[in-house]
């Protein structure tokens, strides 16, 4: 009986073997690389490099060997990286003819299948479009940037002392978020549901497989805790909305978008809610707090903006409450923003799926390949700019060439929240440096896995200055 199971096991595995090395073998015309071993691929020496401050040599080491277009296997997939701006721009352009959005299984189960991020064709044309309305520049101007102003005030009037900037930061960007999408105001619910969200966040960039992963089973868990929440905040507002009851937010639009005979049911909306909450959320508070280290690090940058920002406080007089014109008038704030997006890269690059066979540099990529297109290489990369790896906003006064920067993608999925990203980091730059002076508590670093951030929160002693708050 013994021998039998063990030649079963034996069987089996040989089997498995097998057919993950048919599965895995390189193709004729198909870009060189490496795959690693079954099953896990190079997902841990990927992982290893991004939990460091210097996560440039997974990439750089392979590009040197292989070329700018290499195949590797990470996240239970084999993977071509793309580490160059041309190649990056014609995988974006031509989402919906050569290529799919098509993203690692783990952040498919936590974001939901009825996420923007998955969604495709007309859909996504549509659903982005919508997104885009409640995040364009006349909407911000005429009604989001007298939140965004108020909500960064008020979490501001609560810092003394010592605190972890991202962690103050990801309370602004999440309420801002939930007070659009939801017209909901901060209270112990949000922040409940925030500390939830990070959770799933995680989680994003694990092998998804809840025996295998602890972060990514308490991840799993978590987003449960969060689609439940918001579940009941959609129930409740259908309840409003039957009695007449209308709000001006994102929830509502999804409510109203009944045209072409399509409706979406309650678990659509939710998992539409929860991918916009986390691209609304994470990213621009990690933004926000990096854009602050790098100033820090920079004095010489610091002292130019707090210059610009100065001299818009004098002009506004008594008023704190900033206004479109105002924010208009910041352009070496938008230097800083530009060059803070390019150095932190905190969407690291874009998953796609071949859906047919595609030439790029003279390869072959074929129908159903994974492809990573890496916005990092290309914004960290020597030959796209000079001391590429150096925090210098004054290289944005000098040229105007956007070729090779795409901090928020490009094509039909560009981020629909850009703008709105730009303006938050913005106001919130203009309040903390016109009414705080700060010194770091201690000395940290950047880590780029499972998302960008300082791995210790950026922990900063703030002074008030003598500022008369309106």
């Amino acid at each position: 009986m013994i021998i039998i199971l063990l030649s079963l096991i034996i069987t089996l595995s040989l089997s498995t073997i097998i057919t993950f090395l048919l599965a895995t073998r390189r193709k004729p015309g198909s870009p060189p690389g490496s795959i690693g071993l079954p099953f896990i691929g190079e997902t841990f020496q990927l992982i290893a490099a991004y939990k460091t401050e210097n996560p440039e040599p997974f990439i750089d080491t392979r590009v040197s060997k292989y070329g700018s277009v290499f195949t590797t296997h990470v996240f239970g997939e084999r993977t071509v990286f793309t580490a160059d701006a041309e190649s990056n721009r014609f995988i974006l352009q031509n989402e919906g003819r050569f290529f799919e959005s098509s993203y690692p299984g783990s952040i498919a189960n936590l974001v939901g299948k009825h996420s923007l991020l998955l969604m495709r064709g007309s859909l996504h044309r549509r659903m982005h479009s919508l997104t885009m309305s409640f995040a364009n520049s006349t909407i911000i101007k005429d009604h989001l940037l007298v939140d965004i102003d108020r909500l960064v005030r008020l979490n501001l009037d609560s810092w003394t002392g010592r605190i972890f900037l991202m962690e103050e930061a990801k309370k602004i960007t999440f309420e801002l978020t939930l007070k659009q999408l939801l017209s909901i105001d901060p209270c112990e619910w949000t922040e409940n549901l925030r500390k939830e969200y990070m959770l799933v966040i995680e989680g994003f960039f694990c092998i998804p497989i809840p025996f295998f992963s602890l972060t990514y089973r308490r991840a799993i868990q978590a987003r449960k805790r969060v689609t439940e929440a918001l579940h009941l905040v959609v129930r409740e507002r259908r309840v409003e909305r039957e009695k007449g009851v209308k709000k001006n937010d994102m929830l509502a639009a999804l409510f109203d978008s009944d045209c072409d005979n399509i409706t979406f049911s309650d678990e659509e909306i939710v998992d539409f809610l929860v991918s916009l909450l986390v691209a609304g959320y994470d990213t621009t508070s990690t933004t926000m707090t990096l854009a602050v280290k790098f100033l820090t690090d920079t004095p010489s940058a610091l002292a130019q903006l707090k210059e610009e920002h100065e001299e818009i406080r004098t002009k506004k007089g008594a008023s704190m409450a900033l206004e479109w014109d105002d924010y208009k008038s910041m352009p070496f704030t938008q230097c800083v923003v530009n060059e803070t997006l390019r150095l932190s890269n905190i969407i690291s690059g874009v998953f796609r799926r071949a859906m047919s066979d595609v030439k790029i540099k003279d390869y072959t990529i074929s129908k159903g390949s994974k492809v990573f297109a890496s916005l990092r290489a290309v914004h960290l990369g020597q030959d796209n700019f000079e001391d590429a790896r150096v925090f210098n906003p004054w290289r944005w006064q000098k040229t105007s060439d956007l070729t090779n920067f795409m901090p928020f993608g490009g094509g039909p999925r560009r981020c629909p929240g850009y703008e709105l990203a730009r303006v938050a980091l913005s106001v919130f730059l203009h309040h903390l440096i016109t009414r705080f002076s700060w010194i770091p508590a201690e000395e940290d670093k950047l880590v780029f896995f499972p998302t960008t951030r300082t791995q210790k929160r950026y922990p900063i002693i703030v002074q008030r200055r003598n500022v008369v708050v309106e």
